[in-house]
């Protein structure tokens, strides 16, 4: 029988379990939840980022921290993380993803898939493990991180199309879960400074400076969000326009403004 919020050991406090962790939206969040008074699970392949990131959590805001090494578009990763996750936690984040440079039709399929793997598999894995636990204890939050492009269809298809289906995924269990005292969340944010499109070898550079968000003024507008029961989350004032104004428009339009906002050097 699976603990309705499993703790870690020596501790009472709640449990946060965040993958990505070791740069980006994922720390920050991992950083705001352990000021909070979450003890926190860390997920991610990089052992040794993951363990500093523990280290310096622990000594300089008091919290637990638990190490998980995992590559979520491994199936055998995957299933250790969502062992995890059926034990019980108190609130999950799911933002690790990858994005990619180059176009659809020269993309190598096995990186097409491992995309996928990472970007839908897990978030929809990890979410189903969690919730049974957060619905017995008749509490928990679940923040999947999107991105404003599964709004408005970007020119990287595979990356847009994942992120739709995050924010699909995400608002059609809101409806289920309405009244059990769990809530969902699609983060939706637009460009970010993080190490996201430098890995996925995205050139940014000539994007302009109003379009782009701090880490931790995306995760405080999701928190807030949250607190308001908002089930999308869009930071930033210039993403909410863009979002509410491109949500009227039919979709050819929308399609013609995206390309003309998000060339093929720059996309999120």
């Amino acid at each position: 029988m699976t603990h309705p919020a499993a703790r870690l050991p020596g501790t009472a406090r709640p449990v946060a379990l965040v993958t990505g962790p070791t740069s980006g939206i994922g720390q920050a969040y991992a950083r705001r939840l352990a000021a909070l008074g979450y003890d926190l699970v860390l997920v991610a392949r990089d052992e040794q980022r993951l363990t500093a990131l523990a280290a310096d959590v622990e000594l300089h805001l008091g919290t637990r921290a638990q190490v998980l090494r995992a590559d979520l578009i491994d199936a055998a990763d995957r299933d250790r993380v969502t062992a995890r996750l059926t034990e019980g936690v108190d609130f999950l984040v799911n933002n690790a993803g990858i994005g990619s440079a180059g176009q659809f039709r020269s993309a190598e399929p096995a990186a097409l898939r491992a995309q996928l793997d990472l970007n839908v598999t897990a978030v929809m894995e990890l979410t189903r493990a969690a919730l049974p636990p957060m619905v017995t204890a008749a509490r928990g939050t679940i923040v999947n991180v999107a991105s404003a492009t599964g709004l408005v269809p970007g020119r990287a298809a595979t990356y847009s199309a994942s992120k739709a289906y995050v924010i699909f995924l995400t608002e059609g269990l809101a409806g289920e879960l309405a009244g059990t005292g769990v809530r969902v969340q699609a983060l939706c944010p637009g460009f970010v400074h993080t190490e996201f499109h430098r890995r996925a070898g995205i050139e940014v550079s000539s994007l302009p400076k109003p379009l782009w968000l701090g880490v931790d003024r995306v995760v405080a507008g999701s928190l807030r969000d949250l607190e308001k029961n908002r089930v999308i989350s869009v930071p930033g004032m210039q993403y909410k326009a863009l979002t509410a104004v491109a949500g009227l428009l039919p979709r050819s339009v929308q399609g013609r403004l995206n390309r003309g906002m998000f060339n093929a050097s720059g996309r999120i």
